[in-house]
């Protein structure tokens, strides 16, 4: 199942990388959501024996509700445009389910870009993958390499379509479902190449957009505040850090009492928060080790604003009820 709009360019890698993991085939179908396209993603995903249905335009979240409902299998498995499944991705993905208490997989991205950028979300990625191999229990599962079993995924409704592309749809359906009790694997060798942004300016906008997004699952599974499977406890710490450190930077411009001893203070616990990040960078790819730290600043300072924004966003619509007919 994969939602694509404007993903010509992309998505012919994909749909040749399934073909070789068997998909379309005896027992396997293949669905390409157009979500709107005005190119010509809808011919790139005929060449290749895909079923194509005709979104409405409505983001991935109904994209993704409508591939399921008119899929036949057992087990839904959903993949991003631009993600590229690795030999052996698809037996690895359906493996988990020989358990009969797992209800969803979530599987992993890998890369082969080197730019800085890029290398640094890897990096990002393989801290979390890590510790979801570690995890007892798995909450957390996001679409770009996911599988679900299709009777659960319909009686829980699907995701949300009220979020909008690329936001949160997929975390807030992976927590309704674990704190009714659901069950998760993750696959580290489920793996799709992935291409990750290239700009800074747009991985700091799409942290920014996740924040916002988070803030209003975060209100309704306030539980996961806490922590999730997939989240290092640390990062809460890093983006309060860096967003009161700045603060108090500015304070310290202005002579405030105390700024310097509240920035030092929240300089030495961005440190801290970032050591895990720092190691595994020095173990595997050591020449980003210098852009730890200050693309870590940026990107806790990116989902901090996305947070606050959102939780402003939220208040506001309490504060302000649409008025009734």
């Amino acid at each position: 199942m994969i939602p694509a709009r404007n993903a010509a360019a992309a998505l012919d890698a994909c749909l040749a990388a399934l073909l070789k993991e068997g998909i379309p085939g005896p027992g396997s179908e293949l669905f390409v959501v157009d979500d709107g396209s005005t190119d010509n993603t809808a011919a790139v995903a005929r060449c290749r024996d895909a079923v194509v249905l005709e979104g409405s335009g409505a983001g991935p979240a109904a994209a993704r509700n409508l591939g399921a409902r008119a899929a036949n299998a057992e087990i839904l498995l959903f993949l991003d445009a631009d993600a590229v499944p690795q030999s052996g991705w698809l037996t690895a993905m359906l493996e988990p389910f020989e358990n009969a208490d797992i209800v969803a997989v979530k599987g992993r991205y890998v890369t082969q870009q080197r730019g800085l950028v890029p290398r640094f979300a890897q990096v990002e990625f393989e801290e979390k993958y890590a510790r979801l191999a570690r995890a007892s229990e798995v909450d957390f599962v996001d679409s770009a390499s996911a599988a679900y079993r299709r009777t659960v995924f319909l009686e829980a409704g699907g995701f949300d379509e009220s979020f909008p592309a690329q936001s949160a749809e997929d975390v807030e359906l992976a927590f309704r479902l674990a704190t009714q009790g659901a069950h998760f694997a993750f696959s580290a060798t489920a793996q799709v190449a992935h291409t990750h942004t290239e700009s800074l300016r747009a991985f700091l906008y799409k942290k920014a957009r996740y924040g916002f997004f988070r803030a209003m699952v975060y209100r309704r599974y306030p539980q996961k505040l806490g922590g999730d499977s997939y989240t290092p406890p640390w990062m809460p710490i890093q983006i309060g850090a860096a967003g009161l450190g700045s603060l108090a930077l500015v304070a310290q411009q202005l002579r405030w009492p105390g700024a310097g001893t509240v920035f030092r203070l929240c300089s030495a616990g961005f440190l801290a928060a970032s050591w895990p990040l720092l190691h595994r960078a020095y173990v595997s790819d050591r020449n980003l080790l210098p852009w730890i730290l200050p693309l870590a600043f940026l990107r806790a300072l990116a989902q901090g604003l996305g947070l606050t924004l959102g939780a402003l966003s939220l208040a506001a619509r309490r504060n302000n009820p649409p008025a009734k007919l």
